[in-house]
């Protein structure tokens, strides 16, 4: 009895033992399977800073030129003088277009010869009419004596009258004349195009020998000539109707190019548009002008960019802030450098924009927390592994 006692131990062992490598064994698998790997996130340090409060266009901007004329003859016909080409600088009253108005020319030659010709009437009726005058002067004292008939003299009298008649139609139709004159000169300056203000010639749409037509009513056609002055642009950008109330005029903006990066230029608002545009299926929309502060900043724009712009409703300087993606409503997601791990912080916010914003409550400075709450598999005691954030440098034009 006691030597089958002895032998069934060392069997019982063994099968404790092979029990407790397979025990072992399904931990292993159980916490290799099971385990969660910690998390790469980027953070980002609670700092002190300036917050602002602004508006944002909703849709993109425009650069446009202060002045910008499309222009086109009021009148058709063959174009004769075309001395200009795309990208040319002109000045103001250049010729920059011409019809054939060779009638229009000897039309405007021949009123003026007319014209000529009345004012030598004129001239020649007026003297005439001058002479009757003195020489009814002359006889005047001699009538009471008898030394000139009284017949004599209502004949020199009505003389002068007839002439000094003569005289007043003459002159008028020198007004006539001049009056013609101007109809057409004014007919002749229909087949001509000059330039209203200094610019760039940006387009031309018109060929040499080319026939062109007015624009019928109703139906427009391309302007021959795209003229822009280049000394001067302004955005005008579309805001959400809810924001309009709060813009104002003179509030300062930030306009951004697409053309320029991250780069920026400071504007101030001009204008806000007097009503709300409407369009189909998009959100209702207030206009807004906005004119650059530094006219050299007009060097180096080009009408047409798209731009967009961030009107400073209001500013807090030297307040704690964060990044805006790393607000989640309330809350933000805290780390600890200690166990590595995160944790849901609530706090109070204040001023926000698309940049920062206003931590009022529930962070200090120098707290390091989640740069995105986008990131997947966030959550209340995760073990992460902290990234350093990439540095995001944006500009004025000024630095």
């Amino acid at each position: 009895m006691t030597i089958n006692d002895s032998n069934s131990t060392p069997k019982h062992r063994r099968r404790m033992i092979i029990v407790g490598i397979l025990l072992f064994i399904i931990m292993l698998f159980t916490w290799v399977f099971n385990r969660v790997d910690p998390i790469s996130v980027t953070l980002t340090m609670v700092e002190y800073g300036t917050v602002e409060k602004t508006i944002a266009n909703t849709r993109a901007g425009t650069v446009k030129a202060c002045r910008r004329a499309k222009l086109s003859p009021s009148v058709g016909g063959q174009i004769v003088a075309l001395p200009i080409d795309e990208g040319d600088t002109v000045k103001a009253g250049q010729l920059l277009l011409e019809l054939w108005n060779q009638d229009l020319r000897a039309q405007v030659k021949l009123v003026n010869n007319e014209l000529f010709a009345s004012k030598n009437h004129s001239t020649a009726s007026c003297a005439q009419a001058k002479l009757s005058e003195t020489s009814l002067e002359r006889l005047e004292p001699l009538v009471p004596s008898g030394a000139v008939s009284k017949q004599r003299y209502d004949e020199i009298n009505a003389n002068y009258l007839m002439h000094q008649a003569q005289c007043r139609a003459a002159e008028d139709s020198v007004h006539m004349q001049e009056a013609h004159l101007q109809v057409a000169q004014a007919q002749l300056a229909k087949t001509r195009l000059f330039a209203p203000f200094d610019g760039v010639v940006a387009n031309i749409s018109a060929e040499l020998n080319e026939f062109v037509t007015p624009s019928p009513i109703g139906i427009q056609t391309p302007p021959a000539i795209d003229l822009i002055n280049t000394n001067c642009f302004y955005v005008t950008a579309p805001i959400d109707e809810v924001d309009a109330p709060n813009a104002e005029l003179d509030m300062p903006v930030r306009i951004r190019l697409d053309a320029f990066g991250d780069q920026y230029f400071n504007g101030t608002i001009r204008r806000i548009a007097e009503f709300v545009l409407d369009l189909e299926k998009q959100a209702r929309t207030v206009d807004i002008e906005v004119a650059f502060n530094d006219p050299s900043d007009y060097k180096t724009l080009l009408a047409g960019y798209s731009a967009d712009i961030e009107i400073v409703v209001d500013a807090h300087s030297n307040v704690l802030r964060i990044p805006s993606e790393s607000l989640m409503e309330k809350q933000v997601w805290l780390y600890d450098a200690d166990s590595k791990t995160i944790e849901l912080r609530g706090i109070e916010p204040g001023l926000s924009n698309w940049d920062h914003s206003e931590i009022i409550s529930g962070l200090s400075a120098g707290d390091r927390i989640v740069l995105s709450v986008e990131h997947e598999g966030l959550s209340h005691g995760a073990k992460v592994n902290a990234v350093a954030p990439q540095a995001k440098n944006r500009v004025s034009k000024d630095d």
